[in-house]
């Protein structure tokens, strides 16, 4: 046996098991399916409606405003057609609109056009009632696309598809070709049955969405409730590959004090080539060679001043972005940012009947590690190379429950660390939504980790198990949690920075809708008591929360979450009394105003001591014209305690953008970072100021999400009380890449 299961593993295990075959799982609705008619000839995409195809099309209409209202007649008309040939799938909007001159388009980047008005497809092309493909676009073309999965967050996705969108006297048309090529299917040469929803979002004072059916909020299987489409019979992939090479240059002047000469021009060139074969029109194997791991824009930079543990990142680079919803999990046992520096990754995900696998390999320059705990975390770098493994296989169990099971593996010189689990999701009455995951790890370091971070000696077994229950209705919600992580548990290929806890939740919430016309269209209110402890049962925290979510007009929203309770650190208890904040404002369509923050009684977690904290976060955005948009934002956080003021901290970050059409643009970011500190309330030696300054210019043209052509410039700047400012490093780079699809 790899782990040594603990009776807590073994009794979740078996609870996780029993449950889900015991449980009657709701079962989809049965629906007619409709037929899409095959058609002969191509469409030019164009947004201009004038192929013999439209006219051979199944057509649909929009009924049901499904958000504020509640399946209620739409304030505009929208129809949507269907038809196929052999390679694509063709579908085109024709949106009405009494007043053309209100309509939301600009022109922007990929994924950046939700404040617009778009319309959007929903493809379950498995009909699982589990995972589904969206495409979005706005009135001018601009593309968005991601996969969703039912109950989750979804992933990531950047496919290669074709659309136009052009605006009319009466409205606006959209015409989209989508390769069969990009999606992945059923494998069968006879027809196939799709789940389909085509949603029309339309900002007029509050966002309208618009649906193809009428949405029962109380049942939390949303793909279940879905139209159906039958036809794609003889629907092939073609030879479904892509082959992207990829070079890229950069020349980095540094420097390491302020009064010293820049060194000598370091000048790298990398060539790259990612492959992506779709051997099946439902399975995809993905491999490079020193690949393009890379991203272009730089993580918006988060105050790390106070903090209890590692600040977590969102995954941008595009070879770990493709298929990462298999991967997805309530305990964070795949978290790819651990991967820095690849020199090479193999990944095949996909679905044959009720099962999907997903798997990848990925050689690693470097070994960072988080090194958990249970009141904090540290961080480090082997300085050796390794190999991280992923597996993951689910199967599909009634129309809307699985059963999963996966592991994770890391292994280096002298070091290893294994991960093994079960997981389950079963729903059942519409309403009731169970969550089931049971973990078994195996680890073992260096010898120089035990040494220097006080971590177990030689090979040592950890376990992890987390349950959710959630009974949902359009009403009255609630909800239980239970997660017990004992001090040995790592997941060192996944985000896990504090172990040796148990931790309960119960909570409850109730929501109200009123329509468009209504001073609010949706509130809701809740409760819920947490108790967290460690192994040895003292306490970690205790409390009750409380929350308020407010939706209104001008798409105005208001989201609050208050906390009241003890918090024990360091063997010292403290009060935990503190609100959260979050406020949004469409005034006009091209202005966006946000406030995030929060204050009250929290720990000086440095200093281990009672203190007060309060955080402004302001957020503006504002789009000029049709070309141009311009991002300000700045975090400020004031700390004090009893003996005066701490600390105080700023960043201030601009991003300006302009689109020349929906393949070009130039974008600056600077992000300017300033901390004070009173080093005489601090219990060692600190920096009493630090001030960062980073700056990046890019050029983008970009024909599909791998075909791009990237040329840029960066800076950082640094100083402290005793060193004014001063640049300190300076890179200009490039890089091209060309998507081969035979």
């Amino acid at each position: 046996m790899l782990f040594n299961a603990s009776r807590s593993v073994a009794a979740a295990l078996a609870c996780t098991i029993a449950v889900l075959f015991v449980i009657h799982a709701v079962e989809a609705q049965e629906k007619a399916p409709h037929r899409v008619p095959r058609v002969d000839s191509a469409i030019e995409v164009d947004g201009v409606l004038n192929e013999a195809v439209w006219a051979e099309a199944l057509e649909f209409s929009l009924d049901f405003e499904v958000r504020p209202g509640e399946n209620i007649p739409p304030p505009v008309e929208t129809e949507v057609l269907f038809a196929y040939d052999q390679d694509h799938l063709y579908v085109a909007y024709k949106c009405h609109d009494p007043d053309p001159s209100k309509i939301c388009a600009r022109v922007c980047d990929r994924d950046r056009l939700w404040d617009d008005d778009w319309v959007a497809l929903v493809l379950d092309t498995f009909n699982d009632q589990r995972r589904n493909f969206l495409l979005v676009v706005n009135p001018l073309g601009v593309q968005a696309d991601n996969i969703e999965v039912t109950g989750g967050e979804g992933a990531e996705w950047d496919a290669i598809w074709d659309s136009a969108g052009r605006i009319t006297e009466e409205g606006y048309t959209v015409e989209m070709a989508i390769p069969f090529s990009s999606l992945r299917f059923q494998r069968s040469e006879d027809d196939q049955v799709w789940g389909v929803d085509a949603i029309r979002s339309y900002p007029r004072g509050v966002r309208h969405h618009i649906g193809l059916f009428p949405r029962d909020r109380n049942n939390n299987c949303y793909l279940c409730q879905a139209e159906r489409l039958i036809g794609f019979a003889g629907a092939t992939p073609g030879k479904n590959l892509e082959i992207a090479p990829t070079f890229s240059m950069t020349h980095n002047q540094a420097r390491a004090h302020a009064d010293t000469c820049f060194s000598a021009t370091e000048s790298q060139y990398d060539l790259g080539l990612t492959g992506r074969w779709g051997f099946t029109p439902n399975m995809v194997l993905s491999a490079a060679i020193n690949p393009d791991f890379s991203q272009v824009e730089a993580d918006a930079a988060q105050l790390d001043i106070n903090t209890q543990f590692a600040i977590y990142y969102e995954e941008k680079r595009p070879f770990f972005l493709e298929g990462t919803d298999f991967f997805d999990s309530r305990l964070n046992v795949v978290y790819t940012r651990t991967l820095a520096d690849p020199g090479w990754g193999v990944k095949v995900t996909g679905k044959e009947g009720p099962s999907a696998i997903g798997a990848f390999v990925v050689r690693d320059e470097r070994t960072n590690l988080i090194l958990p705990g249970v009141e904090d975390d540290e961080t480090t770098d082997l300085g050796i190379k390794s190999t991280g493994s992923v597996g993951r296989y689910r199967h599909d169990i009634g129309s809307s429950s699985m059963l999963g099971v996966f592991f994770t593996d890391r292994e280096g010189e002298d070091y290893y660390n294994r991960l093994a689990g079960l997981d389950s999701e079963v729903r059942f009455a519409g309403s009731e939504l169970f969550r089931g995951q049971v973990i078994g790890t195996r680890t073992s370091y260096p010898d120089s980790i035990p040494v220097w971070f006080d971590q177990p000696e030689g090979e040592f077994d950890g376990f992890g198990y987390d349950l959710y229950y959630l009974h949902g209705t359009s009403g009255l919600d609630w909800y239980a949690v239970y997660r017990n992580v004992d001090r040995n548990y790592r997941s060192d290929l996944g985000f896990r920075p504090m172990v040796g806890f148990r931790y309960s939740e119960a909570g409850w919430g109730y929501t109200w809708y009123r329509p468009s016309d209504h001073w609010y269209n949706q509130m809701n209110f809740g409760m819920a008591y947490e108790y967290e402890d460690q192994h040895t049962g003292e306490l970690i925290h205790k409390g009750v929360s409380a929350w308020y979510n407010y939706d209104g007009r001008c798409q105005s929203e208001i989201d609050l979450y208050g906390f009241y309770g003890k918090i024990r650190y360091r063997g010292e208890t403290f009060d935990g009394r503190w609100v959260d904040f979050d406020a949004g404002l469409w005034p006009t369509g091209s202005l966006v105003l946000v406030l995030q923050g929060d204050f009250g009684k929290t720990i000086d977690y440095d200093n281990v001591r009672q203190g007060r904290q309060l955080t402004l976060m302001p957020y503006v955005e504002y789009k000029a014209g049709r070309h141009l948009e311009v991002e300000i934002s700045h975090t400020y956080r004031k700390f004090n305690v009893d003996e005066g003021h701490l600390f105080t901290g700023n960043i201030s970050r601009l991003r300006a953008v302009y689109q020349f059409n929906v393949r070009c643009f130039l974008r600056a970011i600077v992000q300017y970072r300033d901390y004070w500190r009173d080093p005489d309330l601090y219990c060692f030696e600190v920096s009493e100021k630090e001030q960062c300054l980073t700056s990046q210019v890019l050029f983008s043209y970009k024909v599909n999400p791998q075909t791009v052509l990237f040329i840029g410039y960066s800076d950082f700047h640094e100083g402290d009380q005793d060193v004014s400012i001063a640049q300190m490093d300076r890179t200009v780079f490039a890089k091209i890449g060309y998507a081969w699809v035979p």
